[in-house]
């Protein structure tokens, strides 16, 4: 055997072989991208500017983002201390798990929700123990405090969930923290905009609490992978012990400022989703398509054994969206992205044409 063929036969640690994938749908995105929970407009003007004017010579030079962070914190109301920006909040996910979980120690996740906890927590030593929801898919508050134990290390609660929409009160959450003191809540509040209820106050007075926040969904800056963890100082030293210092570029740390700072453009891009979100309910309703109420950018619409089909018919007339039949629990279920109301109208139009020809199909069965 060549030393080539030995290296060939070099094997990861048996966690990551084990450990699912995620398979992100590729190809042609140019249509009206509602499948990635995405801005579907455009980032801040003012982001575009910033852009334009960063220099060949401010690309030689490593990022610097303590002052950027001590920025942010104080939009956030919170000490510096307590924040440390991230590559997006996967790799907020990412170091929480390596910071903290070990052989021994379990992750409790409600399901279904965001794909990258179990990819993340399945490359650790520690076991992924997972509380479902019901078919009206509330919150398991009752079954997640029940599933808490003494080996319980984090608990990861995206509010509001994805696919489903769904949340968790603050009360709840409190109450999840101080039945495990001895377990770490990441509350996921990606959506926070769309929601507007936050526990990010709560860190000081639960330091168990740690709160991720992305600047991909509402402000636009999905491309620039920048995110952000909220928590005690004593938490987020271990953190910053695992984070690359180079993680978050220097473009995105520019970029973030300037978003920030145009408050006007975020509350109307944020508004404008709302009303879309309401139009775009009542028009499902209309059309007869059972959907889960939701407090995010999104909404999950049950389609049935036609989820296929649904999904290639409507990138067929130019709308992107995603099948969840996958998710535990999902099966025949579609997300759909809360855009602007002009393309949520499009987006209607789109199931209506879709339901006429299934309609036109089984007639002439």
């Amino acid at each position: 055997m060549t030393q080539l063929q030995r290296m060939i036969d070099i094997q990861p640690r048996a966690r990551v072989r084990s450990m699912p994938e995620y398979h992100p749908p590729l190809g042609n995105r140019d249509n009206l991208r509602l499948d990635f929970n995405e801005n579907t407009l455009a980032c801040s003007p003012r982001v575009k500017a910033v852009l334009e004017s960063i220099s060949a010579t401010e690309l030689t030079r490593y990022p610097e983002r303590e002052s950027i962070e001590s920025f942010v914190a104080a939009h956030l109301g919170i000490r510096a201390e307590q924040a440390v920006l991230t590559n997006g909040v996967d790799e907020a996910i990412h170091v929480l798990c390596q910071a903290f979980l070990d052989a021994g120690d379990e992750m409790l996740l409600p399901v279904p929700t965001y794909s990258m906890y179990q990819i993340y927590a399945s490359a650790t030593d520690a076991t992924l123990r997972t509380v479902y929801a019901g078919d009206d898919f509330h919150f398991p508050f009752a079954a997640l405090l029940a599933a808490i134990t003494s080996k319980t290390k984090l608990i990861a609660i995206a509010n509001p969930n994805s696919p489903t929409g769904s949340i968790a009160s603050r009360e709840q959450i409190l109450e999840i923290a101080e039945a495990a003191p001895r377990a770490l809540v990441l509350v996921d509040e990606a959506y926070f905009h769309f929601y507007g209820q936050t526990v990010i106050n709560c860190i000081g007075s639960a330091p168990n609490i740690v709160v991720a926040r992305t600047f991909s969904k509402a402000y636009g800056l999905a491309s620039l992978r920048i995110g952000l963890l909220a928590g005690s100082e004593t938490v987020l030293k271990w953190v910053r012990r695992v984070l690359s210092p180079y993680s978050v570029n220097s473009v995105a740390l520019a970029c973030l400022i300037a978003a920030i700072e145009d408050q006007p453009y975020l509350d109307w891009y944020v508004s404008e989703v709302k009303k879309a979100r309401a139009e775009f309910l009542m028009g499902l309703a209309r059309l007869g398509m059972y959907y889960w109420p939701t407090e995010a950018n999104f909404v999950l619409v049950s389609v049935g054994a036609e989820h296929r089909e649904f999904v290639d018919a409507m990138r067929s007339r130019g709308v992107l969206v995603r099948d969840r039949s996958a998710d535990p629990g999902c099966d025949g279920c579609v997300r759909i992205t809360i855009g602007t109301c002009e393309q949520m109208r499009i987006a209607l139009d789109a199931i209506q044409e879709f339901k006429v020809a299934i309609f036109k199909a089984g007639d002439s069965q």
